[in-house]
């Protein structure tokens, strides 16, 4: 099988983390590909109408995307328990939560780099914060009890969004009034399968 990724996207990272914590760099290749919203890649447009990574192209079925499906997938096909069923609905309320935050993020970067400076909206870009920011808050406030338990998929999405934070908007500070929370990450973010996915 093929990941077709790029390694900033924290969507593609929750999957790349996936793969290493269920050992299935020898079972899937990570193809690294240009693409954006605007010029989309041509392997990924074919695999995916929506032209958004990432993508999983299997040997023997048609090609799965959006990070949440593709990690399903991977999970089961590993036999990971990343999805524990005596937890799942927890487990995928935080999934959904940490992919919002990312989907926030990413929605405030391409603001500033893919529209023109006088077509820019501080108040969109302020108002997709402001969504990340009440995220991040229910992290520290409802969800570390789950966070410091066993790991799940919730955990490695909500590190990813928080990593990606730091690399497109590290002047927000989201660890500011989130001690639990930042220590949690800092410790996270120490693993293996988190520092060898790392943006440069």
């Amino acid at each position: 099988m093929q990941l077709l990724m790029s390694p900033t996207s924290p969507f593609v990272r929750k999957c790349r983390v996936l793969l290493r914590e269920a050992d299935l760099l020898d079972t899937v290749e990570e193809v690294t590909v240009a693409t954006t919203p605007a010029v989309p890649d041509a392997a990924v447009a074919s695999a995916n109408p929506v032209a958004k990574i990432p993508v999983l192209l299997r040997m023997h079925g048609p090609a799965i995307h959006d990070s949440r499906v593709i990690c399903r997938f991977l999970n089961e096909h590993a036999g990971a328990n990343l999805y524990p069923a005596t937890r799942l609905w927890e487990t995928l309320t935080l999934e959904a939560t940490a992919d919002a935050i990312m989907e926030a993020a990413i929605t405030m970067f391409y603001e500033t780099k893919y529209r023109d400076p006088a077509q820019q909206s501080t108040d969109w870009i302020d108002a997709q914060w402001s969504k990340a920011d009440r995220a991040i808050t229910a992290l520290e406030d409802r969800w570390l009890s789950h966070l410091n338990g066993p790991l799940d998929m919730g955990q490695i999405a909500t590190a990813c969004a928080l990593s990606y934070i730091d690399l497109r908007h590290a002047a927000r500070d989201w660890r500011n009034g989130r001690a639990g929370l930042a220590q949690w990450h800092a410790t996270f973010a120490a693993r293996p399968s988190m520092l060898e996915t790392a943006a440069a």
